[in-house]
């Protein structure tokens, strides 16, 4: 799916950690402009941040933390400025996550641990379909039973944020592989996926078309 947002930029946060080209190639087909950066004023400037992840969730926050990756995405957030987590970028926004007994703290944009999924065959590889909600931004236009693409052992499993009546309730998205957790958020101008959508076909591509089209 090609875009016609050639006036909206993006930066893909360069931590040491995801797939930095094949999410790049993916972002380019929505027609913006999209940069592969740990320049802290590109990543500040940019229309949209876009937050990779791949490995284990203390290597990622030891690397975005290399590169005040932590503070870009506050600093962006507290300005509304939008922001894209993806696999582990969705999982190190959360306050920590606990692999093989070790718990790491995260960036604590949103309450709660990421933990090992309850399934008997780890890790979830392959498509796989989510529950979105009828009026979700990221996943406007979609089909029910759209199939993406998932490779992850750990995952938020709960949502614990508290409801707060001066702002929109965030909108949730869930997939099921053993027990049910959370695919993707949208949380104001905070937004994640625990899929790759770089890898998730013509579904993932119209994903990240809305998502970069939501930009301002």
């Amino acid at each position: 799916m090609t875009g016609s947002f050639g006036d909206r930029t993006v930066a893909i946060l360069d931590y040491g950690s995801g797939n930095l080209r094949s999410a790049q190639r993916a972002l380019e087909r929505t027609g913006a402009q999209v940069t592969v950066t740990s320049d802290p004023t590109v990543a500040l400037d940019a229309d949209g941040l876009v937050v990779p992840g791949v490995g284990a969730f203390a290597t990622c926050m030891e690397g975005l933390r290399a590169v005040k990756g932590d503070r870009i995405i506050d600093d962006r957030l507290a300005g509304g400025r939008p922001v894209l987590g993806i696999c582990v970028g969705m999982q190190i926004l959360f306050d920590r996550g606990v692999e093989f007994g070790v718990e790491a703290e995260g960036c604590g944009q949103w309450p709660g641990t990421v933990s090992q999924l309850q399934a008997e065959v780890l890790p979830h590889m392959g498509w796989n379909t989510v529950e979105a909600q009828p009026d979700s931004m990221l996943f406007a236009g979609m089909p029910d039973g759209e199939r993406y693409y998932f490779v992850h052992s750990y995952a938020a499993q709960t949502w614990e944020l508290p409801p707060d009546v001066l702002f929109k309730a965030p909108k949730l998205t869930w997939a099921t592989h053993g027990g049910r957790f959370l695919a993707a958020v949208e949380n104001g101008p905070l937004c994640a996926t625990q899929f790759h959508p770089e890898k998730s076909g013509d579904a993932g591509a119209r994903l990240l078309s809305n998502w970069v089209g939501s930009l301002t």
